[in-house]
């Protein structure tokens, strides 16, 4: 604070001599320019000899005067010149911080402070930050498990990438469940100039298991003490981040902070806010050893090279061990033992100023960190309580926090000009396959579709599911837009089994889904539904690329294939379990058919058995589906047959036929050309019947379409002739490839559609 006083004075004193001294000087002249109340004039030209007033000395005293004017104008622009660089220093590495120019130099380096334990304060150096080259990457790791953390790493990247300027490296290191998830969300987020690498968190945990962790972040929490060893030996420094970060500003800022560590400081931390460290905060409180107030993990600039070959990890180790002996646990994972060892070594650390990491935990002194919004630079939801905190200016920091979360992330996929991205394959693949298109064909944007790669966020919800050991599980897949969440409570109260969704849905809706999901009991108490998010791109529905990435993630060697708008019988999973032993489903190439019916009204007592829906469809309260608008599509499936049938029977593949079907895990994917209203289903049943595929209709299975708006995707198709003509072409396109793939048995498809 000293510095900063300091610096504001002399920015003052500069001020007033810029405005007082010309002043002062001005009156000056003015004044001796007046004699006897009349004004002199002082311009020689004006001035004559002859005049009685006229004398050498006067004269020499204007000379002198205008001598003197021109020295003061001359002083005045050197000292407006050094307010103005004065003012741009700080704004130069900080966009709209003009309130300070203190921003990338506060920070206590003093490491013989440090040891007589003076940690109040940041202090003010002279001389500009050093700045980071325009294409250094910057390094960051942060370790992650499990679905929640996965979701907030999301939000954290989206605000690191939202400001950087810089190539980014960010070294993951995670579980299982985070690297699938996070693995396949980079994979399609494909943001250029951005590395991933991912580091096994399960193997690391023999490293610290043998440490008691009271912390909710459980052993995943202790992760940070093994960095110097995980991380590869060739990396000299990084940033290490804390998942419920959020930046304010360029992360090239802090990465600049590593210029300014001096002698043996290998850690810059932020002091800790609150008072848990000072042992205060209730009766018989014993918290771990830390340096005044401690320091605060969430970030943490690690300088790895020297932290190896001071053998970090034999310091931390004797530390923990000899704290444990006494403390039993760790209350703050990580964070007790790197102050443990701060304070047995206080010229490790460098203290960064604290608006580095604003720590927004109950009863904490984050307020002293900020003045004004520019001042802000790192957020950190360290509560358990995360944005249900409480601080005076919460609803600020929520709404800073909101805007990352429903972000477009598609936005941030912008080029690094004059940076070089290294070469990425998929990227390039993507290149090729849109140059090789015709922008000219009135179907272009069709097919560009199906090239397009999808966000996609894996698992957005906790998933927990072992499939049954006899082999006979069965998942239901389907997928769905924001339009027909209502119906995921329903289908969860008919089908008891395993569910696999595909979610198309913008940034800001899949938080609206969160928010939907996570305040519905029946939907919190299955744990066997997987939620994967397709974000939203382009004009098309993606119908089929959706069921893909639902098909592609499922645990169970079956599944069904069925539609967000379809209620399955009650007992429909068990009866499908039964039917893949009884039709051998394992050894043999079946679709196993489920009739569906349909009703158009929006409130209906859903039929419990095959004998009450035969006396519904009677009554005229279910009928066939479509029916009355696309007969072709279930006709074949001889609903006529099935009303009497009790055994399984067998039925041929005809044209436009879409049943809904079960199959084994293995069976082809849809075809992506065809996307938003026609064909999608068509198309792959198709496919199925050229692998030879038998389809066999099962007698005591049914499914009941329920009445819905017309989606916007069937509105285009009937309103819009170019969109039918290219759903044409398409279909031509599609019987070509399938001619060429399958040879002489597929021209049966060409003639049955000319027959249609």
């Amino acid at each position: 604070m000293l510095g900063i006083c300091r610096g504001r004075r002399k920015f003052l004193a500069a001020s007033l001599t810029v405005l007082f001294v010309p002043a002062v000087t001005w009156i000056y002249l003015f004044a001796g320019s007046f004699e006897d109340g009349k004004p002199v004039s002082l311009s020689p030209l004006e001035s004559q000899p002859h005049s009685p007033r006229y004398t050498a000395s006067s004269q020499r005293e204007r000379e002198s005067l205008e001598v003197r004017m021109r020295e003061v104008e001359e002083e005045n622009r050197v000292l407006r010149k050094q307010l103005s660089l004065a003012q741009s220093r700080g704004p130069a590495h900080h966009r709209g911080n003009h309130s300070k120019t203190y921003s990338m130099e506060e920070g206590t380096g003093d490491s013989e402070s440090l040891r007589a334990g003076i940690v109040a304060g940041n202090s003010s150096e002279c001389g500009q930050q050093p700045a980071v080259e325009k294409c250094e990457t910057i390094h960051v790791a942060i370790v992650c498990a499990g679905y929640n953390a996965s979701r907030d790493v999301v939000t954290l990247v989206k605000s690191v990438l939202f400001h950087r300027r810089n190539p980014l490296h960010f070294h993951l290191i995670a579980d299982a469940i985070a690297k699938q998830i996070l693995a396949t969300l980079f994979q399609t987020w494909m943001v250029p100039a951005v590395r991933i690498d991912f580091y096994d968190a399960d193997e690391l945990k023999s490293e610290v298991s043998w440490i008691p962790n009271k912390h909710y972040s459980g052993i995943y929490g202790l992760m940070k003490l093994v960095l110097t060893k995980t991380l590869p030996s060739n990396l000299e420094r990084v940033i290490v981040l804390d998942t419920d970060i959020t930046f304010a500003t360029d992360i090239a800022e802090l990465w600049a902070v590593f210029h300014k560590f001096k002698g043996q400081q290998v850690l810059g931390l932020v002091e800790n806010q609150s008072d848990w460290y000072l042992g205060n905060l209730w009766k018989n409180h014993r918290p771990w050893p830390a340096l005044g107030r401690g320091y605060n993990t969430g970030v943490i600039l690690l300088l790895l090279d020297k932290l190896r070959k001071m053998k970090w990890e034999q310091m931390w180790r004797l530390t923990a061990e000899r704290e444990l002996m006494s403390m039993l646990s760790t209350s703050l994972a990580d964070q007790d033992i790197f102050n443990a060892v701060i304070k047995q070594n206080p010229f490790l650390v460098y203290q960064l100023p604290c608006f580095w990491n604003v720590q927004l935990s109950d009863h904490t002194r984050s307020e002293q960190c900020y003045r004004d919004v520019s001042d802000l630079k790192v957020i950190h939801w360290n509560s358990p309580k995360k944005l249900r905190v409480k601080n005076k200016h919460v609803e600020f920091f929520r709404n800073l926090y909101l805007t990352f979360l429903e972000y477009d992330g598609n936005l941030l996929r912008r080029e690094l000009f004059g940076c070089p991205s290294e070469a990425d394959v998929n990227s390039e693949n993507l290149q090729k396959q849109l140059s090789e298109l015709d922008e000219d064909d009135l179907c272009y944007e069709f097919r560009r579709e199906r090239f397009t790669v999808h966000r996609t966020h894996l698992y957005f919800l906790h998933y927990e599911y072992e499939p049954a050991s006899d082999n006979t599980d069965v998942t239901l897949v389907a997928q769905l837009s924001m339009d027909r969440l209502q119906m995921l409570e329903a289908i969860c109260k008919h089908w008891e089994g395993p569910i696999s969704l595909a979610l198309y849905l913008s940034d800001a809706e899949a938080q609206q889904f969160l928010r939907y999901a996570q305040g519905s009991e029946v939907l919190m108490s299955r744990h066997n539904v997987g939620y994967h998010i397709v974000y939203k791109e382009g004009q098309f529905y993606p119908v089929n690329l959706l069921r893909n990435v639902a098909m592609k993630h499922i645990s169970t060697p079956y599944m069904f294939l069925s539609d967000i708008d379809f209620l399955p019988m009650y007992g429909l999973y068990e009866y499908l379990r039964k039917s893949v032993i009884q039709l051998d489903l394992a050894n043999t190439k079946k679709a196993l058919i489920v009739p569906a019916f349909e009703t158009l009204r929006y409130r209906l007592s859903f039929p419990k058995s095959k004998a009450e829906l035969l006396s519904m469809l009677d009554m005229g309260t279910l009928f066939t589906f479509r029916y009355h608008v696309w007969t072709k599509g279930h006709a074949p499936t001889n609903f006529a047959k099935w009303r009497t049938a009790t055994t399984p029977y067998r039925v041929e593949w005809e044209a436009d036929f879409e049943p809904y079907v079960v199959v084994r895990k293995d069976c082809p994917e849809y075809d992506r050309r065809f996307v938003g209203f026609g064909w999608n289903k068509v198309a792959h049943i198709m496919e199925l019947d050229a692998q030879e595929y038998e389809f066999t209709v099962l007698p005591n299975a049914y499914m009941i379409h329920m009445p819905h708006a017309p989606s916007f995707d069937i509105t285009k198709f009937r309103s819009n002739k170019q969109y039918r003509i290219c759903l044409k072409t398409l279909k031509e396109e599609f019987q070509q490839d399938m001619s060429r793939h399958y040879g002489f048995a597929a021209l049966k498809y060409l003639t049955a559609e000319n027959n249609s």
